[in-house]
C-alpha cells in the first residue's frame, strides 16, 4: 500500500505508462506532486505505434527539455501532401508558413517509445515518483478522500494501491473507464488498417514525394509515412480476410507490389493489422477518477491526431489537477472535461473522418471536387495557413479559452 509520501498525502495514481500517462506524471511531478505510475507490461512498450508529433505538441514538450532530443532522433518533415494514386501530387502543404506561430514549424516523425523513455529517465531521478510494472488495472473504488486501484500481476497475485486521484491513461480498452462504467460511444470503421514497415526508399522512385503522403484512390487508398529507418505503408483491408492470410508474406508482398511494382521482394521489418474506432467517452471526470488519451477518445490515425490529442489532454489535466492539489475547487476539473471532450468531438474526430472521406471517395464528381478544393487551398496563402493551423492542432488549442 502506498500513501506515505509528502506529508502523508497519497500520490496521484497514473494507470498507463504511454506518452499520455508519462506526460501527465512528469507535469505533476514538476509541481512537487507525488506520483505512482502503473504499467501492465514488464517494461515500457516499444512497438511501432504513433510516430507523428505536431508542432504544438513539440512546443509543450519543450518544457521538459525533450523536444530537441526527439528532433535529433527523428525526421523533420516540413511538408506533407495529398496525392492521387494515378496522377501524383494534388496539394503539398508547407508547415513553414507557421514559423510565426510555433517554435517547431514542421511535423516530426519519431517513434513514441523514444518519448516515453526520455520521460521515464527524467522521472527516475525524482524520489516522489514510483513505477509499478507488471500491474494490470483490474478494479477501481473511490470515496470522498481518495481512490483505490486494484492491480493484478501475471502470476495471479493482486494488490491494492491507494491514491488521492487516479488518471486513467490505459488505452482504448481502458480498464479504468470500464470499472467506472463510462460509456464509449461512436463507430467502428468498416475496414481494418494494415501497416507494413519496409526499408525500401519510396522517395527515390516516386516523383516529389514528401515524407508524409496521403494517397487518394477510389479503389484502394493508402498512406506513406517515413521515419529515420523505414517507410510505413498503411493499407485499408477487408476485415473478412483471415488474419493468417492478411499478414502472410505472400499477401503482403502482393499488396506492396500493387502499390509500387519492383523487381524482387520488399524487405519487411514489421507488420500489423488493427481495427479502428471513432469513439469518445461520455465523461472524462468521475469523482476522483480522470480519463485522458485513448482511454477517453480514439480515432483513426489519418492526420496523426491521436497521440498528440492525448498529450494535449495530459498537459491540460495536469495543470488543473495541480491547482486542485494546491487548494482550488475540484470543480475546475469539469472544465478539463468540457475543453478536451469538445476538441475530441469537434476537431480530432471530424478531421480524421474528413481525411478518410477524401482518400476513399468513390463518386467521381465528389472526388474531383474534393481534390480541386485541396488544390485551391494549397494555392491560396491565407487558406493554406488556416488549413495548417487546424490540421496541426494549433487552432483548437487556442480556442480552449472560449470553453467555459
Amino acid at each position: 500500500m502506498v500513501g506515505s509520501r509528502q506529508a502523508g498525502r497519497a500520490p496521484v495514481l497514473v494507470a498507463g505508462a504511454g506518452p499520455v500517462g508519462l506526460v501527465a506524471a512528469a507535469a505533476l511531478a514538476e509541481a512537487g506532486i507525488p506520483v505512482t505510475v502503473v504499467e501492465a507490461e514488464r517494461d515500457l512498450p516499444d512497438g511501432l505505434r504513433a510516430s507523428t508529433f505536431h508542432p504544438p505538441t513539440l512546443d509543450m514538450l519543450d518544457r521538459f527539455g525533450v523536444s530537441e532530443i526527439l528532433v535529433d532522433q527523428g525526421l523533420i518533415c516540413p511538408q506533407w501532401q495529398f496525392r492521387d494514386r494515378r496522377d501524383g501530387p494534388v496539394a503539398t502543404f508547407d508547415l513553414g508558413l507557421l514559423r510565426d506561430e510555433t517554435a517547431h514549424p514542421y511535423r516530426l516523425q519519431c517513434e513514441q517509445w523514444r518519448l516515453t523513455r526520455l520521460l521515464r529517465d527524467r522521472l527516475a531521478a525524482n524520489p516522489d515518483v514510483r513505477f509499478v510494472y507488471d500491474a494490470r488495472a483490474a478494479g477501481v473504488t473511490q470515496d470522498a478522500d481518495g481512490v483505490i486501484l486494484r492491480i493484478e500481476r501475471e502470476d495471479g497475485s493482486a494488490e491494492s494501491l491507494r491514491g488521492s486521484w487516479l488518471i486513467g491513461a490505459d488505452g482504448a480498452r481502458s480498464a479504468v473507464r470500464k470499472a467506472m462504467q463510462i460509456g464509449f460511444q461512436g463507430q467502428t470503421i468498416p475496414e481494418l488498417y494494415l501497416t507494413c514497415s519496409t526499408t525500401f526508399q519510396y522517395q527515390e522512385v516516386m516523383p516529389v514525394l514528401t515524407n508524409i503522403a496521403y494517397i487518394s484512390d477510389p479503389d484502394e487508398w493508402f498512406v506513406l509515412l517515413r521515419t529515420t529507418s523505414v517507410w510505413r505503408l498503411l493499407l485499408p483491408t477487408d476485415p473478412a480476410e483471415p488474419e493468417d492470410v492478411m499478414l502472410s508474406d505472400a499477401r503482403i508482398q502482393a499488396r506492396m507490389q500493387a502499390v509500387l511494382p519492383k523487381a524482387g521482394d520488399y524487405e519487411i521489418r514489421h507488420r500489423t493489422a488493427y481495427r479502428v474506432n471513432e469513439r469518445v467517452a461520455e465523461r472524462y471526470v468521475t469523482g476522483r477518477v480522470l480519463l485522458a488519451g485513448d482511454a477517453a477518445h480514439v480515432n483513426n490515425p489519418l492526420g496523426g491526431m491521436g497521440m498528440n490529442g492525448g498529450i494535449h489532454d495530459a498537459f491540460n489535466l495536469a495543470e488543473k489537477l495541480t491547482r486542485v492539489w494546491q487548494g482550488a475547487d475540484p470543480a475546475v476539473l469539469g472544465r478539463y472535461e468540457r475543453q478536451r471532450r469538445k476538441v475530441a468531438l469537434d476537431v480530432v474526430q471530424q478531421q480524421a473522418l474528413r481525411n478518410r472521406a477524401t482518400l476513399n471517395q468513390r463518386d467521381p464528381a465528389v472526388r474531383r471536387a474534393s481534390l480541386d478544393d485541396l488544390r485551391a487551398t494549397a494555392d491560396d496563402a491565407a487558406r493554406h495557413k488556416d488549413y495548417l493551423m487546424r490540421t496541426s492542432m494549433i487552432a483548437s488549442l487556442r480556442a480552449l479559452d472560449e470553453v467555459a
